[in-house]
């Protein structure tokens, strides 16, 4: 269990340094639209 928790945690904080660490990437995030079909329809 403790081999376990350890990569967990391991595999935590590397993902947090890649997410810290390389900020020229953020240029490349998109975020989802949330367009449906009848988005329109209820705007007007």
């Amino acid at each position: 269990m403790a081999i376990s928790v350890g990569m967990v945690c391991s595999l935590f904080v590397w993902c947090m340094a890649k997410v810290m660490c390389a900020p020229e990437d953020a240029d490349h995030m998109h975020g989802i639209l949330d367009d449906t079909p009848d988005h329109d329809e209820k705007q007007d």
